[in-house]
């Protein structure tokens, strides 16, 4: 007789968003954190003991709708409603359920222009100036002028991952570390970066691994509320996602100098998601978008004058006489010429094109 197959355990909901958190040991402390908010965020609408088998896509879309009437932000919304569907598409793969009821959820992520912040150069020497130690000066530099994750990328960087003779920083990167070839990344020590390295090399003590001794073992050490205070003492008003727009700044600044590539690749994300969600439009841009040079004015206005030369000349019915003089003569020796359109500029299109004999006297 073959054995009757035996019924899968009916799970509930606590029960199975615990097991599925608890097993990822593939993501970072951070992951993990956000999950068990949005499994929070779950068992309190829905019920801890509440079997996965009879959550409706009804009840999906009216968790969806709290979040939203609770004020959180679109971008959060669509963050908690992804994680929802990846939590239930698990069960469906593990056949605990038949179709996940979140899947029609709207969770991609978008770009928020509203909360882009350009951070310059000027606003954060301020806050440089009023950081209270080496330490601290080296992280804000590391965000603003390094592009780096905080506190992620930064709580356990090694003195051993400072090439000093290459000028290059070896970035251990636990958000995409899940994804092949992506764990880890090199940067340059830009010359922003320099002094505040080598100032908290200086202070190091002799033998010590950690760049930041004193955070490596704190896996939910949260510098936002510190940095926040830092800027307040520099006279400023704190900027919405005080470390993510300090990426974004060094981004956007970078991305003016380099390739998209290798600006991409020492700040450890796509280009489409740079696009996305770290490139900004500054008023630096918009001041060169509009600013005209000297040389190209006077360009400009050699061409206007050219064009009007040749279009006045188009209207005669002949070329008008000028009259040319032999300096080293008598004043007998003058005589009528004609100049035509033609032997001032050719005009075509938007370039001239002068006669070597009119260009030696038209230098700027």
């Amino acid at each position: 007789m073959i054995p009757r197959r035996e019924a899968k355990s009916v799970q509930t909901l606590g029960a199975f968003l615990n097991e599925y958190i608890t097993k990822r040991v593939d993501v970072s402390p951070d992951t993990r954190r956000i999950w068990r908010q949005t499994a929070g965020k779950l068992t309190d609408f829905l019920g801890v003991d509440r079997q996965l088998g009879s959550i409706t896509k009804g009840e999906a879309t009216e968790w969806r709708l709290s979040l939203v009437a609770k004020g959180n932000a679109d971008a959060t919304v669509r963050k908690y409603s992804g994680f929802a569907k990846q939590f239930f598409k698990h069960a469906v793969e593990r056949e605990l359920i038949p179709k996940n009821p979140f899947s029609s959820l709207v969770s991609s992520p978008v770009g928020n222009e509203e909360r882009q912040f350009f951070v310059t150069r000027g606003m954060i020497q301020k806050v440089l100036d009023a950081a209270p130690d080496a330490t601290w000066r080296l992280i804000i530099a590391l965000s603003r002028y390094g592009g780096l994750r905080v506190p992620s990328e930064i709580r356990r960087l090694r003195w051993t991952d400072v090439n000093w003779e290459l000028k290059r920083l070896h970035v251990t990167s636990p958000k995409t570390k899940r994804y092949a070839g992506h764990g880890s990344r090199m940067i340059p020590l830009f010359p922003q970066l320099m002094p505040y390295l080598e100032a908290c090399w200086e202070e190091a003590e002799l033998g010590a691994e950690y760049i930041f001794p004193q955070y490596a073992s704190r896996p939910t050490w949260n510098p936002r509320t510190r940095m926040t205070r830092i800027v307040k003492q520099a006279g400023l008003i704190p900027w919405e996602r005080i470390f993510h727009n300090m990426r974004s700044s060094r981004e956007t600044e970078l991305q003016d100098e380099f390739p998209a590539k290798a600006v991409c690749q020492w700040l450890g994300n796509s280009q489409q998601v740079a696009l996305k969600h770290y490139s900004q439009v500054t008023d630096e841009h918009w001041e060169r978008a509009t600013r005209t040079s000297a040389a190209e004015s006077g360009a400009v206005a050699l061409q206007n004058a050219v064009q009007h030369v040749h279009a006045a000349n188009c209207t005669d019915s002949q070329d008008q006489p000028v009259t040319s003089c032999d300096t080293s003569g008598s004043a007998d020796s003058c005589e009528p010429v004609r100049i035509t359109t033609t032997s001032i500029a050719e005009v075509h299109g938007n370039r001239t094109h002068q006669p070597h004999a009119f260009r030696t006297a038209q230098r700027f």
